[in-house]
């Protein structure tokens, strides 16, 4: 298993560089950061000279992109526009964001892998339309509706959750921000774990099993819903670095600080350190999500081995 796991991580190092270099690329060639520096006034020539070489920006492509590299491996992720550096946007918006994903996966799984095997196990029953249906239309629903629905009914006209999240952003304010964020990936992950279940009950092993005379419980959580697990931990951790970039609507809706936000201001100023920044670390987080998918598959299939 540590020889698997030091060879998927050397893997990782041509994806992260090829990934980091478009995304600089596409930041720094495509636009120009002194002139978005200044906004609508156009800089004198001499300051912006004197400022394109401060930033580095006066070398090559391949050159302002390793010594960009050289910082992140340094731990400096550059400074703001306004003067911050961007490591300290991080430090008070990642752990933000983190919160409100670990919510929203939660509810991924729980309701989601429920609702899967409730509908799965009654296939062609009304409670399987049922849930079909729902999730049919949790999905045909863009998230801004959802969440302004959610927000007016839960958050103001019942007065259930508050409709907007403190700076703190607490897991109890995060609750309704996370429903929203979860609900189309709730919706596939039930529809998923539903196909896998309807796939896997027609096995060779699972014949064998209620031949055997086992427990109707221990043939589904042992035997049918372990192996039927294997296409929705994929998507999930696949998820979680979707989430965690994806939550830009979300989080303006609910005035959310966390990353979505951040990733919004910076496009719309073209604050480009704190776009290529920002992204280079959800980067990561994409993956070391799919290397714990890849450690999951083992324990979910016991067939599965890494050497």
């Amino acid at each position: 298993m540590s020889r698997y796991v030091a060879r998927r991580l050397l893997q990782m190092i041509p994806v992260f560089i090829g990934s980091t270099f478009l995304i600089f690329f596409m930041v720094y060639a495509l636009g120009d950061p002194v002139a978005a520096l200044f906004g609508d006034k156009a800089p004198d020539p001499a300051t912006a000279a004197r400022i394109r070489q401060e930033l580095y920006l006066d070398q090559p492509l391949w050159k302002q992109y390793l010594h960009y590299m050289g910082q992140v491996f340094a731990g400096d992720f550059g400074t703001a526009f306004n003067g911050q550096p961007v490591t300290e946007l991080m430090g008070t918006a990642f752990p933000v964001t983190l919160r409100l994903t670990i919510v929203a996966i939660a509810f991924e799984i729980v309701i989601g892998i429920a609702l899967g095997v409730l509908s799965g196990l009654r296939r062609g029953r009304p409670v399987d339309t049922t849930v079909l249906l729902l999730t049919l239309v949790v999905v045909s629903v863009p998230t801004f509706v959802s969440g302004y629905v959610l927000q007016y009914l839960i958050g103001v006209r019942w007065r259930l959750a508050s409709p907007s999240v403190s700076p703190e952003a607490t897991f109890e304010e995060l609750l309704l921000p996370g429903v929203v964020l979860a609900l189309t990936s709730l919706a596939y992950v039930t529809r998923l774990t539903r196909t896998s279940l309807a796939e896997n009950a027609r096995a060779d092993y699972l014949r064998t099993a209620v031949a055997k005379g086992l427990p109707r419980h221990r043939i589904v959580l042992r035997h049918l819903l372990r192996n039927s697990l294997i296409p929705v931990v994929t998507f999930i951790g696949a998820d979680i670095g979707a989430l965690m970039g994806g939550a830009i609507v979300t989080e303006r809706i609910f005035n959310i600080r966390g990353v979505g936000f951040q990733l919004y201001q910076g496009i719309l100023r073209q604050n480009s350190p704190t776009v290529v920044g920002f992204v280079t670390i959800l980067v990561i987080v994409f993956l070391l999500a799919n290397l714990l998918v890849d450690l999951l598959y083992a324990v979910l299939d016991p067939r599965i081995r890494y050497g």
